[in-house]
């Protein structure tokens, strides 16, 4: 992984490439490079660095060309450095990129090196390459297409050889690629966002497809060997918003875009009607008994919130799991169950993996809820509800949380009126709190100078502890997962309750403990909590509703949130979450938008 441009035009398309490498770095990686056919051959430059310094390459070697693959790498088999860059090349005739992971690479390697083909890099892509140019006979269609044939894992592949002045390849399975159509050009890549105001027509090829580009056309081939049209989209690809503005990182900029991407996300009905999710959705919702969300990370910790909800708004029961755990795990399917699967990206390969077993498994009711209207993920399901979160640059999930939050409060919702538990004047109750819930975030948001105050103590702490009780247990969750992914800080969360049980046992002045506190059912059991961390020494740092008499003194710092929301607090004590994480990092001076070993579509299992 994690990024793929490829191009066939009569002009140069470096800059073209370039600028798809651009629009692709919020993803993270490690390195980059750009190959082109050039002198009867391909001609590359890579860098461990930026794409700018990549661009200055170019530039400084006048490196142009009609015909080019390019590529933002994240390391999975050998380290960030040059030689493992891609593109990568075998026998300086083909030049390759490659997103994914293969599984069967050892055995492959062994094999070519026994016909002769040097190593120079540690990766798995550089047995793909060799493996295309020794099935190469004159037809570079014919030998990616014998090649993916012998590959184990996911992939997606862009390949251009030397006799082909005027070619790419493409292949894909189990790793998103798309083709962008132009007028006498045509264009390959991992996201459709790469090639946005360059075309707006796209094909998403699908699993198997192997495909050529040439200047007129674009011939695609299905995993049975069957010639295929696919279906042509328009998409605009076009990414607004991608200025700073007064923000220094683009995390600090989508925290505070979070009221604006969730008045975009509400549905615009004063009813929570099931069609909001998908024609079908009624009939769907009519004949199911309870619901299995799968997701990763983040969007993990929206999953648990949502459980809470589903059962206490809609009564319905709910399972949450791992997604990278639930397809090696033996299972029993359930025809009635609704399989909810949530992704930012849609192209999540956990995820993406997870909800193809359910399905392999017997559920046929599906649903996502994804920030990408096109994704592989929305593309696969029966239902979908597309959360407006907008682009998201930060590697550190922020907006595409909070509408994925909404999202799925809206399905609870949808459920319980359909199941008798929501009563009309309920369902007009909930529809007047999410309308107020973007004001009630500017609030939150004005909070931000005393959380900057915070961030300078935290700052120089290396472990941190966060709690929560009920509800709010995943918030702690993601708000010490946030902390962890940007500023390096050790972060756990307990639901507060289990203090006692271990955690306490990690209590001194040197390790702050944070605090949600709303003014729930659970806030005098969160109390009696705190003053077991007081009473051991432990520096309370505390987020509590305006009405839940807790005071700030020695040990217990206390920032009061501006309102109780109900059953939607959640959502807003999560955002000075990601408040007190993004100051903290930024104090510590690590690189917030880009943290180390992260990248923001997870592409690779």
């Amino acid at each position: 992984m994690c990024g793929i441009v490829g191009a066939v035009a009569q002009r140069n398309i470096v800059p073209v490439l370039i600028e798809g490498l651009r629009r692709l770095e919020y993803r993270g990686y490690d390195s980059c490079g750009v190959a082109v056919l050039a002198d009867g051959g391909p001609r590359r430059a890579r860098s461990v660095a930026r794409v700018a310094d990549l661009d200055a390459q170019t530039r400084d070697t006048h490196l142009e060309g009609g015909t080019g693959v390019a590529h933002t790498r994240w390391a999975t088999h050998g380290a960030p450095v040059t030689d493992n860059a891609h593109p990568i090349f075998s026998k300086d005739e083909l030049a390759l990129v490659h997103n994914g992971i293969i599984e069967n690479y050892e055995s492959l390697r062994e094999m070519l090196r026994g016909k002769g083909y040097v190593f120079v890099s540690q990766t798995d892509t550089e047995v793909v390459a060799h493996l295309v140019h020794s099935l190469y006979r004159g037809d570079l269609f014919a030998a990616v297409r014998e090649t993916v044939t012998h590959l184990d894992g996911a992939y997606a592949i862009a390949v251009e050889h030397k006799d082909h002045p005027h070619t790419v390849v493409g292949a894909r399975q189990g790793s998103p690629l798309v083709v962008g159509l132009g007028e006498g050009e045509n264009f390959l890549a991992s996201d459709a966002l790469a090639l946005g105001g360059t075309t707006e027509r796209f094909i998403f090829l699908e699993e198997g497809d192997v495909c050529e580009l040439t200047l007129e056309r674009v011939r695609i081939v299905a995993r049975d060997g069957a010639s295929v049209q696919r279906e042509v989209r328009t998409v605009e690809a076009y990414g607004g918003g991608v200025e700073l503005g007064p923000y220094r990182h683009f995390m600090q900029k989508e925290i505070f875009e979070q009221p604006r991407a969730i008045t975009d996300t509400i549905p615009q009905s004063d009813s929570f009607d099931a069609s909001l999710f998908g024609e079908n959705a009624a009939a769907v919702f009519a004949d199911i008994d309870n619901l299995l969300i799968l997701a990763c990370g983040t969007s993990y910790y929206s999953g648990l919130t949502a459980k809470y909800w589903l059962e206490s708004i809609a009564k319905i029961p709910t399972q949450v799991e791992i997604a990278s755990e639930y397809r090696y795990r033996d299972s029993v399917p359930n025809p009635k169950t609704l399989v909810v699967v949530i992704s930012q990206s849609g192209e999540t390969a956990d995820t993406l993996a997870a909800l193809k077993h359910a399905q392999a498994l017997g559920h046929v009711h599906t649903l996502a809820v994804c920030n990408v209207a096109t994704s592989a993920m929305v593309r696969l399901t029966s239902l979908s509800f597309h959360t407006h979160a907008g682009r998201e640059i930060g590697v550190a999930s922020t907006k595409a949380f909070t509408t994925q939050l909404v999202g799925l409060f809206v399905l609870a919702a949808t459920l319980g009126k359909l199941r008798g538990t929501v009563s009309a004047a309920q369902e007009l109750d909930y529809v007047r709190q999410l309308r107020h819930l973007p004001a009630a975030l500017n609030s939150v948001l004005a909070l931000e100078p005393q959380i900057i105050a915070w961030s300078d103590a935290f700052s120089r702490k290396e472990s941190a502890l966060f709690l929560g009780r009920g509800l709010h247990y995943p918030i702690a969750l993601e708000g010490a997962l946030k902390l962890k992914e940007i500023s390096y800080i050790h972060a756990e969360a307990y639901p507060a309750g289990e203090l006692k049980h271990g955690p306490l046992a990690l209590v001194t002045d040197a390790m702050p403990v944070v605090a949600i506190a709303p003014n729930d059912a659970l806030l005098e059991k969160l109390k009696s909590n705190l003053q077991e961390v007081k009473a051991r020494g432990g520096e309370l740092y505390v987020f509590a509703d305006s009405d839940t008499r807790i005071a700030s003194e020695a040990g217990m710092h206390v920032i009061r949130m501006p309102e109780h929301y109900g059953p939607l607090s959640p959502i807003l004590h999560v955002v000075p979450l990601q408040l007190l994480a993004y100051h903290t990092a930024f104090a510590r001076g690590t690189d917030v938008d880009k943290p180390r070993n992260l990248a923001k579509s997870v592409t690779v299992e």
